[in-house]
């Protein structure tokens, strides 16, 4: 076949698939094709504005329906200005009993948890070689004091000089000196309760060495508890000692704690910007503990403040608005916040005494919307109402 033939053959076959592509595609656009509209119904007569006016109107109508909302005035209150801050509970005083001198413990004289005296003892070490040492020195200074007595009747009839006399004077101080550090040694193993408080739980056991340093047990005055709280140095200016504080612990719901400011540091922490604060909590029942974490409210004094409901704002990319109710419509207005409390916030700027503002239904508000204000009761019996079945 000669490369005419070939060549004319092969653009009949391209022919054909190009023609058969044609048609194909023709076909799938006519079945995909939405069928023609059929004429619409003449319209009754009388009818004109019915039908074909009815989605405008209804448009209309809903665009003007008032929307339902509940409003609240705004209150003037006295408001406590408050500072909150997070504590820790200290004891008033507290240190872990030790021994002063290796050796070791020969009885234990209380219980753990027993409340104990200011001289109470608290444990015995073993005392043989003390009371052994303050044996001979007690007998050194009996002599020394005999020999210093007949010398000085020596003295007085020119039998002994001055200087013979005053060498025995120093070694009866000498040894009435060992007689006091023999004393001390033998105080040493005896250890008693520096102050008034609780006693913890017991490290040791009659017949345990213990050295300098070992904790014996622990002993904490917690009838009256220090609590130390942090607040940041722009408060400085009002805080002084006598303040009330409130005192909460998760360990007790519902259970307040008072006292007053004691003190504030001298120092405003420099990566914090905080100042710390203590304040002394009466303990009479012994419910708080050394370590415990508490909410803290100190209570810097009362003033006169705009108050409205917490539910009523509308913060919106880092501003806080409110809707004011203005003849049936509603303003939306910017406010500044101060003071939180609970259920309320204190208003700065932006409203005055009086003003009804939208506390239920702002989500469906702007600016100008028409509203109709319902009591809260009726409003609320209406939704239990459609709830029931």
């Amino acid at each position: 076949m000669s490369d005419f033939l070939k060549k004319a053959l092969l653009g009949a076959v391209v022919g054909a698939i190009v023609v058969g592509f044609a048609w194909h595609t023709q076909n799938e656009r006519l079945k995909h094709a939405p069928a023609a509209p059929s004429p619409a119904p003449a319209a009754a007569p009388g009818s004109a504005g019915g039908a074909s006016g009815a989605p405008a109107a209804g448009g209309t109508a809903m665009s003007q329906v008032a929307v339902r909302v509940i409003v609240a005035p705004v209150r003037n209150e006295r408001l406590t200005a408050e500072i909150e801050a997070l504590g820790t509970a200290n004891a008033n005083e507290s240190i872990d009993v030790t021994a002063k001198v290796s050796n070791l413990v020969t009885a234990v004289r209380f219980e753990e948890g027993q409340q104990v005296q200011k001289g109470n003892l608290l444990i015995e070490l073993d005392g043989a070689q003390a009371r052994a040492e303050l044996a001979i020195a007690e007998a050194a200074v009996t002599e020394s004091r005999s020999q210093y007595k007949r010398s000085r009747e020596l003295y007085t009839t020119k039998a002994l000089s001055e200087a013979q006399l005053d060498q025995i004077e120093a070694a009866l101080k000498a040894n009435e000196a060992r007689v006091a550090v023999a004393q001390a040694r033998l105080a040493d193993t005896m250890i008693r309760a520096p102050f008034a408080g609780r006693v913890g739980l017991r490290r040791v056991s009659p017949g345990s060495l213990v050295n300098p340093g070992t904790v014996i047990t622990t002993l904490d005055d917690t009838a009256t508890i220090k609590l130390d709280f942090t607040v940041p140095e722009s408060y400085l200016s009002t805080l002084a000692p006598g303040l009330p504080i409130t005192a909460l612990s998760i360990a007790y719901p519902g259970r307040t704690f008072e006292g007053k400011v004691s003190s504030v540091d001298s120092r405003v922490d420099p990566n914090t910007r905080s100042v710390t604060v203590r304040a002394l909590v009466p303990n009479p029942e012994n419910l708080l503990k050394p370590g415990m974490f508490m909410n803290v409210r100190l209570e810097r004094g009362a003033a006169d403040a705009l108050l409205v409901p917490e539910q009523a704002l509308v913060p919106e990319q880092g501003d806080v608005f409110v809707f004011v109710l203005e003849g049936d419509a509603v303003a939306k207005r910017l406010i500044r916040i101060g003071q939180r409390r609970v259920g309320d916030v204190q208003v700065l700027q932006g409203l005055s005494a009086g003003d009804l503002v939208v506390t239920e239904g702002t989500q469906k508000l702007r600016d100008g919307v028409r509203v109709t204000v319902v009591d809260a009761a009726a409003e609320a019996a209406t939704k239990s109402g459609a709830a029931a079945p």
